[in-house]
């Protein structure tokens, strides 16, 4: 009975294995691997370019060269650097499915991606304490930022990650003793394996304890900037109230007492109108409008990079769970992070209108030779030849006066680097 069972079982398993049509596992792997190739291609490109857009604009346009952009553009080179050499090596592996690069590349690799991951979040946490004394302290913003603080606090960010990325690694103090004998006993294999005090130490410089710092300080930032902008409607409104009584009284006097009613009308508007008021309020709308770029940008690097540290602790600091870990999820989470490098060139041009004003103008200036186009006949005004005709002369006008605008303004945001 058994055997019979068996027969008919084997029976029906071939009868429906060769009914049922199979898919080509090699056409299914290959359509993974171009997807994959796709995805992490647009992303590392994306992230170059982006980022050096960041860089150029910044350099080129006038308006944004203050304090704060000396960050961003020393964190767009860190982004750029990120799509560089930590992605790309990434890519590889992902793509051919082993490290074929050696074993001394791979320690290059894994402390380069270590060292710009860690500068990229000690730069933001630079710039929330920049905006927390430029919103929260203003009196104490020019006294307290000046560029050589800047200049040495961004030092800083680019020196300090060497301490858990180079030095340990090389040393091989990251890794666990069993890790270090598989590694030479197969170079094609290029896995980040830390042991316990590494995984702890490096995730909280690199991660847990900025964020914290940054969490705090936004949220100082957000409550007095709130208090700012309640302070400065409120204001607002009294300065319309009180413009509406002086009106008011102008039109109810109608003998000598209209020129002391006006005058004091004019003294109201000067209290509340005065150009140095206005700068100020300027100032003060521009800095928030920079720090809730930032904040949006400090929330995007936050979600991109938690679900990494996240695993990267659990795993580690629980021993049975790295076994059960698909590398998928590996891959997975390290491209989320890796994304945010690509993501902040786009949260500048949509949340900013200095940067997205200085994006378009760098685009126009770096195509401006292609707009140009080869020179035709009816490129200029001919007033001897009248057989032109009147749509083609205003065509020509149009172009020429565009052109030299564009001409104009490449040169102006050139000559003022």
């Amino acid at each position: 009975m058994d055997d019979q069972h068996i027969l008919n079982s084997s029976f029906f398993y071939n009868i429906t294995s060769t009914d049922v049509p199979q898919e080509d596992p090699e056409w299914t792997d290959g359509f993974v691997l171009f997807l994959k190739s796709t995805i992490m291609g647009s992303i590392i490109v994306a992230s170059i370019l982006g980022n050096l857009l960041v860089i150029v604009s910044v350099m080129r346009h006038r308006k944004l060269r203050i304090i704060t952009n000396y960050y961003v553009i020393s964190l767009a080179l860190a982004d750029m650097l990120v799509a560089m050499f930590a992605m790309t090596f990434n890519a590889s592996v992902q793509i051919y499915g082993e490290w074929k690069f050696g074993y001394f590349m791979c320690d290059v690799w894994n402390s380069l991606d270590v060292y710009f991951s860690t500068s990229s979040i000690l730069h933001l946490c630079c710039i929330s304490v920049d905006r927390y004394y430029a919103i929260v302290k203003p009196l104490k913003y020019t006294l307290t930022m000046t560029k050589k603080v800047v200049a040495l606090m961004i030092l800083n960010t680019w020196i300090s990650p060497a301490v858990i990325s180079f030095l340990p690694i090389f040393k091989g103090w990251y890794t666990t003793r069993a890790n270090q004998r598989y590694r030479n006993k197969h170079p094609d294999i290029c896995e980040f394996i830390v042991n316990k005090p590494y995984a702890i130490i490096s995730s909280s410089i690199s991660f847990w304890i900025p964020c914290t710092i940054m969490i705090f300080m936004y949220l100082a930032i957000f409550r007095e900037a709130n208090r700012q902008e309640k302070e400065m409607y409120n204001r607002h409104g009294a300065a319309l109230l009180l413009h509406q009584n002086n009106t008011n009284g102008d039109m109810l006097s109608n003998s000598g007492g209209s020129s002391k009613t006006l005058t004091h009308h004019e003294i109201n508007q000067d209290l509340h109108h005065t150009p140095t008021k206005e700068r100020n309020i300027s100032k003060m709308k521009r800095e928030h409008k920079a720090a809730r770029t930032l904040g949006i940008i400090m929330g995007t690097f936050i979600l991109c990079w938690l679900p990494f540290f996240l695993w990267y602790d659990t795993v580690y600091l629980c021993d049975s769970c790295q076994e059960n870990c698909p590398p998928e999820v590996v891959a997975v989470v390290f491209w989320i992070g890796y994304f945010n490098s690509t993501l902040n060139p786009i949260i500048y041009a949509y949340f900013n209108r200095d940067f997205r004003e200085a994006f378009k103008n760098t685009l126009q200036c770096a195509f401006c030779s292609l707009c140009k186009g080869p020179p035709s006949n009816l490129d200029y005004i001919d007033n001897r030849r009248p057989s032109i005709r009147y749509e083609d002369r205003t065509k020509s006008v149009y172009s020429e006066t565009y052109l030299k605008h564009v001409d104009r303004r490449c040169s102006e945001f050139g000559s003022s680097l």
